[in-house]
């Protein structure tokens, strides 16, 4: 934020309940300390209320994609110029350790004493299904890749929706460190650049993703394919964005699965601003009617007086 040309007082930085939501308390700029999941919603009534506002949401996936679900997808849906941060630790841990929207299937928690049966959302996949122009996803320990989609989040006219994940040291320890172990992480990290070939792995151990005949996507050994069968990323591709996000990684016996997990911008388009139709909508009605008198309206129609 120190960064951008944007004044701390032009800030509002708006969460609900959950850890991540103590963030607000960390920056020195406006904030909301909102109730559970009610975050999208305060955060849209700040930004149409004032659209000259830098408007951010810090969420976890529980504040975020539970309770606080319904508001969330129509706040993405309709395109707020808003930035959302969903701190992704796949646990609820302010409540102390109950499993969340994210949690893996057969994970023990408290509330799954015997493991989790609910099939996980994938958060990124839920924010483009619900029609978010910006997509990403980044990690907490890639610290300056982190940084770089929150810049390109700041920088994108309309709802950004940036998955961190984040690791839980009390009550869901490790969950990310096959993505993040040194001797892992190339294999299990698909690092997204628009206009670059879907390549990851070590230099002597080149891979990459491709989609056979059936449609569905694999990954290869760069030097047994065509480099024409290569994926190419294409932030503004919706069924590329889909495929990307939703590719399974599962670890096991702490290795990496089949395919690595994608980090970066997945989904970048250019769409009209949610605040700026209601503006226009509200100038269309005053040319069309006049500036209206609040007290004129209020009696107008049917009216009783009461004694």
């Amino acid at each position: 934020m120190p960064e951008l040309p944007h004044k701390k007082e032009n800030y509002v930085v708006v969460s609900g309940i959950g850890c991540s939501s103590r963030f607000p308390y960390y920056v020195d700029t406006y904030g909301i300390h909102g109730i559970h999941g009610r975050a999208a919603a305060i955060a849209s009534g700040v930004k149409i209320a004032n659209p000259e506002l830098n408007v951010w949401v810090a969420t976890g996936d529980g504040d975020g994609l539970s309770i606080g679900g319904n508001h969330m997808i129509h706040m993405l849906r309709r395109n707020l110029n808003i930035k959302v941060m969903l701190f992704n630790n796949e646990i609820y841990g302010l409540t102390k350790g109950q499993y969340s929207p994210t949690s893996r299937l057969g994970q023990v928690t408290k509330s799954s004493p015997m493991g989790v049966i609910d099939n996980p959302f994938d958060a990124a996949t839920v924010a483009l299904g619900a029609g978010a122009t910006f997509v990403a996803r980044t990690i907490d320990v890639e610290q300056k890749h982190l940084q770089s989609v929150l810049h390109r989040a700041m920088l994108h006219k309309g709802t950004s929706f940036v998955e961190v994940l984040q690791n839980c040291p009390i009550f869901n320890d490790g969950a990310f460190d096959p993505l993040t172990a040194a001797e892992g992480r190339l294999y299990s990290q698909l690092l997204l650049e628009h206009g670059k070939p879907l390549i990851f792995g070590p230099e002597n151990a080149r891979k990459a993703i491709r989609v056979n005949r059936a449609m569905q996507a694999e990954v290869v050994a760069v030097d047994q394919v065509a480099e024409s069968e290569i994926l190419v990323h294409d932030e503004t591709n919706d069924a590329m964005a889909f495929l990307l996000a939703s590719l399974a990684w599962q670890p096991t016996n702490g290795r990496p699965g089949a395919f690595p997990v994608p980090l970066g911008v997945l989904r970048s388009v250019a769409r009209p601003i949610y605040e700026q139709r209601v503006a226009e909508q509200i100038e269309s009605a005053r040319h069309a009617r006049g500036p209206g008198d609040f007290d004129e309206l209020f009696a107008s129609g049917d009216t009783w007086v009461v004694e």
